[in-house]
């Protein structure tokens, strides 16, 4: 049985250094989170079992939970580059398939039909608003850039401001709200779904998303010319990295040691 109990610690161990592997490998990866591992003690009883004489019979992975936590600002100078000084997450559309993703890392660019799209060609969703700036729906759509304004003048340039609007200026000098940048927000955000390329999705254990402006209520303000790094400190992931390298060892010696005595007993009996 103990090289069993042992062998679920060995599982466990792995399991571990894979997280921390991760974490590592995207240290400089732009909206990164990292993931810790929590573990679950195994238990087999019945009623019948005396409990001054129960014991264990190993480990399992009982979690594997994101952190959400900040990540430093790295500056840029880039207009399209910008950060979430707080809570909420960019929401982004696949243009052929129209899924949702969301996502802290803020690199933006613009495509040649004028859409704000990310590194993945996901297109950033705004608030739409009027002639005045004025958010007119809660429902986000694809930010596009016309590329003249109403008098004919060429596009020049964009910016984001802390609140969340995406301005274009034009070649007369006029400015042209497109938008509101709208940040997600959701109830249980350990439950979505991881994607890669810093990307999440809803799912039923996170929630729906809650849409807002940034800078209002529990969202944080946005910070055009900059972008997130990832919220890794290498310095911590060391140490647990050695912890659970010695994890895996003393499991791997525990199995050695059981195969020994069960080797012995073998010899013994013939």
């Amino acid at each position: 049985m103990s090289f069993y109990t042992s062998l679920t610690g060995l599982k466990s161990a792995q399991t571990d250094l894979n997280v921390i592997s991760n974490n590592i490998a995207n240290a400089e990866t732009a909206g990164f989170k990292k993931s810790n591992t929590t573990f679950a003690d195994i238990v087999s009883s019945s009623i019948l079992t005396d409990p001054s004489l129960t014991t264990g019979i190993g480990a399992r992975v009982a979690s594997i939970q994101q952190n959400f936590g900040l990540g430093a600002m790295e500056q840029t100078g880039s207009a399209l580059d910008v950060a979430i000084n707080g809570e909420g997450f960019f929401t982004v559309a696949s243009p052929l398939s129209g899924s949702i993703e969301y996502t802290r890392a803020g690199s933006f660019a613009t495509d040649g039909e004028g859409y704000i799209h990310n590194t993945n060609g996901s297109r950033l969703q705004v608030f739409p608003v009027d002639a005045n700036g004025a958010i007119t729906g809660t429902t986000p759509q694809s930010a596009r850039i016309p590329q003249t304004n109403a008098a004919g003048a060429e596009y020049a340039g964009i910016t984001i401001e802390p609140t969340g609007e995406v301005v274009a200026t034009y070649a007369d000098a006029s400015n042209v709200t497109i938008g509101v940048v709208a940040l997600a927000s959701f109830v249980a955000p350990n439950g979505l779904k991881q994607l890669g390329n810093a990307s999440w999705s809803a799912t039923g254990r996170s929630g729906v998303a809650s849409y807002g402006q940034p800078d209002s209520g529990l969202y944080g303000s946005l910070l055009s010319g900059n972008i997130e790094r990832s919220n890794v400190d290498l310095s911590e992931e060391l140490v647990s990295l050695i912890t659970a390298q010695r994890y895996f060892q003393a499991n791997a010696k525990a199995v050695d040691t059981e195969t020994q005595i069960s080797q012995t007993i073998i010899n013994l009996r013939t």
